[in-house]
């Protein structure tokens, strides 16, 4: 396969061109990793923020995670289906479910997490460590302009 021509000059000086293509490649190496684990991204990152935040009613986790209620469903209905969460009535409010993360869940995410570590290292392997600190802080600043520094 012949290699991609670069773009042109004009886009590769836009930011939001250059953070465009360092997702894309990010999310291909990340859902490469995931998939060898037998998950997708959407799934990692339920599973990722139920470990972090649960239980936790099913429709405040689409809320966290800016999540379609009708795509949630789907998500959890698989990852439950995989025995990696469970759906029990809310105890502090039974019409909602809440969500917790089962034990085999907990392994899973740890094989996840790994994988996934790596596949980001490779992606920031032209940066020192201490670039990568920076640049992390730089996204997070851009991502979420009202959020607190770290």
């Amino acid at each position: 396969m012949a290699d991609t021509p670069p773009a042109p000059a004009r886009l590769r000086a836009l930011p939001s061109w250059l953070l465009g293509r360092a997702a894309t490649r990010g999310r291909g190496l990340v859902a490469t990793a995931l998939a060898d684990e037998g998950m997708k991204m959407w799934h990692h990152a339920v599973l990722s923020a139920v470990v972090e935040l649960g239980p936790i009613a099913q429709a405040e986790l689409g809320r966290v995670l800016s999540v379609d209620p009708k795509d949630m469903v789907g998500i959890l209905n698989d990852l439950q289906e995989d025995g990696l969460v469970s759906r029990a009535p809310d105890p502090a409010d039974r019409r909602k479910n809440a969500i917790t993360v089962t034990t085999a869940g907990r392994r899973k995410l740890r094989r996840c997490e790994s994988v996934a570590d790596r596949a980001n290292g490779e992606l920031l392997a032209e940066l020192t460590p201490a670039e990568r600190d920076q640049f992390l802080a730089l996204l997070r600043r851009i991502a979420d302009p009202a959020a607190p520094c770290d």
